[in-house]
C-alpha cells in the first residue's frame, strides 16, 4: 500500500475495511504529520489528539464487531477511520469555538453543529480544528491569533480564505478532507490557491441544522479534497435534511458518487472571464490560460462552448453589501470585546449599523431580483465557466490592509470577482485545479495553481460532479504541490 497520507478518502476508507491499515494507525500518522507539517502552512488552531486516539479505537471495536466477511455489506459507516478536521468555525462540543478571533477566546462549543454530527456518523475521525481568518470574512486567512495558512505551492502565499487552515491541511498531505464553509467563495477560493477540489453545494442541499439557521442563505457547508469523487461522497454524507428547514431540495437519483461515472451528454457551456462584481478587475494571464485550457477540454469532449454575457452590473452586486455587512454585526461580540476585533471586521460591523432595516429588506428584494436577472442572462446555458480568481494565489499580506479596511475590502473584490455571484443565486459551483502556471513575481519564479470554476443551476450537482469528474479523468492534476514533503 502506498503511505497513507497519499490515499484519496475512498481509498483509505477502503484500505481500513480490506483490513491494510488500522484507524489507529491512520490517526497516530495523520497526528504526526500534523504536529510536524501543520505550523508550516498554518493549518491548525487546534488538535484534538486525545479525541483522535478514543475514535480511532472506536472504529476498531466496530470493525471487529462485524467480522472480515461483512465489512463491504455496507454495515460500517462509510469513511470508518478517515481524518476529517472541522474549521472553527464550526461547534465541536468540548472543543475551542475561537471563531479565528482574539474576541472570542476561550469560547469552548458546548454542541456538535449538524455536519459535525454527520462527520461523526459517517466514522471519520476529528483530528483538530483548521484555521480561519476573524469570523470567516476575507478570501485571506492571516488570522491575530494564529499564524496565517499558507499554500503548500508557495510558502510566502496565502492559502485563501476563509477555509484556508483546511485547505493547507489538504493540500499539505495532513489529510485526505477537511470540512469548510463557503458564504462568498470560502471553499472554492483556497481550493483554487492550493491546487484542490472544492464544491460550493446549492442553497438548501446542505443542512444548516439543528443549531444553525440559513439567514440571508448566502452561506453553506461543503468539504474540500483532491479528487471529485471523494467531493462528491462527501456531500452524500453531508446531504442530509434536519427538522425545521428553511429550503429543502429533491436527493440526488441515486448518489452523488454515483453521478461521477455518468458521461454527461453534450452541455451548453457559457464562458466568461470578465469580472462580475469590480468592473475592469485584473485578470491574470493564468486565469486566462486555465479557462482556455478548460475550455479546449470541454469541446474535445463534446460540450457546445459559446460565450456567456456579465449577468449584471457591478454597482448591482452593492446588493450584497447590506446582507453581508448586518450579518456581520449579527456576530456575538460582547461590547467590551469590540476593540479586540480586526480593522476589517470593526469596520463591516459599522457598516451595519448604517443600514436601515427598510434597507435591509430592499437588499433582500434586491438580490432576489439579481437571482432572477442572472438565470435569464444565462438561461442559454447548462454550465457557466471562469476562472476561480483573478490573480495567482496572494503573497501574505498583500490584501490584509488594517490602516484603510474599505481598501482591503476593494483588494479582495478585485481578487474575487465571480466566486460571491453563486451565493448570491444559491446555485451550485465548483473549483477545479485544472491549470499550473509559472508565476515571475519579485525575486522568485514559482509553478503556482490556477483553479477553473463551474456553476451550474439550483440543485444541479449531479451535472456539476460528472462533467467534473469528466474534466479531472480527461486531465489529471497532481495530488500534491511540488516539493510537498510525501
Amino acid at each position: 500500500m502506498t503511505q497513507i497520507h497519499e490515499l484519496s478518502a475512498l481509498d483509505l476508507a477502503a484500505a481500513v475495511r480490506a483490513g491494510q491499515v488500522s484507524p489507529s494507525e491512520i490517526a497516530d500518522h495523520t497526528l504526526e504529520r500534523a504536529r510536524r507539517l501543520g505550523p508550516q502552512v498554518g493549518a491548525f488552531v487546534h488538535l484534538a489528539e486525545k479525541r483522535a486516539h478514543a475514535q480511532a479505537a472506536e472504529a476498531e471495536e466496530q470493525l471487529a464487531a462485524v467480522g472480515t466477511a461483512a465489512r463491504d455489506d455496507g454495515v460500517l459507516p462509510p469513511f470508518l477511520g478517515v481524518p476529517a478536521p472541522v474549521k472553527d468555525l464550526t461547534m465541536v462540543a468540548g472543543l475551542p469555538f475561537e471563531c479565528g478571533s482574539a474576541a472570542f477566546a476561550g469560547n469552548v462549543a458546548s454542541v456538535d453543529d449538524g455536519v459535525v454530527t454527520l462527520l461523526r456518523a459517517a466514522g471519520t475521525l476529528m483530528v483538530g480544528k483548521t484555521t480561519t481568518p476573524e469570523l470567516g470574512l476575507p478570501p485571506y486567512t492571516e488570522p491575530d491569533v494564529a499564524p496565517p495558512a499558507r499554500t503548500p505551492w508557495d510558502l510566502t502565499r496565502s492559502a485563501g480564505g476563509s477555509s484556508g487552515g483546511a485547505a493547507a491541511a489538504v493540500a499539505a498531505g495532513i489529510v485526505p478532507v477537511a470540512h469548510g464553509s463557503d458564504g462568498g467563495g470560502s471553499i472554492r477560493i483556497p481550493a483554487a490557491a492550493t491546487g484542490l477540489v472544492g464544491l460550493k453545494p446549492s442553497r438548501g442541499r446542505i443542512s444548516s441544522g439543528p443549531y444553525g439557521v440559513d439567514g440571508a442563505g448566502l452561506g453553506v457547508n461543503g468539504v474540500l479534497t483532491r479528487t471529485v469523487r471523494d467531493t462528491a461522497a462527501f456531500l452524500d454524507v453531508l446531504a442530509q435534511p434536519w427538522p425545521g428547514d428553511h429550503y429543502l431540495l429533491p436527493g440526488p437519483r441515486s448518489t452523488f458518487l454515483q453521478a461521477c461515472d455518468q458521461q454527461p451528454a453534450p452541455l451548453r457551456v457559457g464562458v466568461l472571464t470578465e469580472p462580475v462584481n469590480v468592473a475592469g478587475a485584473p485578470v491574470h494571464p493564468g486565469a486566462r490560460a486555465a479557462v482556455d485550457r478548460a475550455a479546449r477540454l470541454l469541446e474535445g469532449l463534446g460540450h457546445h462552448l459559446a460565450e456567456a454575457p456579465v449577468p449584471f452590473a457591478p454597482e448591482q452586486w452593492d446588493a450584497f453589501m447590506p446582507l453581508w455587512a448586518v450579518g456581520v454585526l449579527g456576530a456575538p461580540v460582547p461590547p467590551e470585546q469590540e476593540e479586540l476585533l480586526v480593522p476589517l471586521t470593526r469596520w463591516m460591523r459599522e457598516l451595519g449599523r448604517g443600514f436601515t432595516g427598510a434597507q435591509y429588506a430592499q437588499a433582500v428584494t434586491d438580490v432576489q431580483r439579481l437571482t432572477r436577472q442572472t438565470a435569464l442572462a444565462w438561461s442559454a446555458f447548462d454550465v457557466i465557466l471562469t476562472p476561480t480568481l483573478a490573480q495567482p494565489p496572494a503573497l501574505i499580506g498583500a490584501l490584509r490592509d488594517d490602516s484603510d479596511p474599505a481598501g482591503d475590502f476593494a483588494a479582495q473584490k478585485a481578487f474575487t470577482p465571480w466566486t460571491s455571484v453563486w451565493n448570491l443565486i444559491g446555485a451550485p459551483a465548483i473549483s477545479l485545479p485544472l491549470h499550473r502556471q509559472v508565476v515571475d513575481e519579485g525575486d522568485d519564479a514559482r509553478e503556482l495553481p490556477f483553479g477553473v470554476m463551474l456553476g451550474a443551476r439550483l440543485g444541479q450537482e449531479e451535472t456539476l460532479l460528472a462533467l467534473a469528474a469528466q474534466l479531472e479523468a480527461a486531465d489529471p492534476w497532481p495530488m500534491f504541490a511540488p516539493g510537498v514533503e510525501i
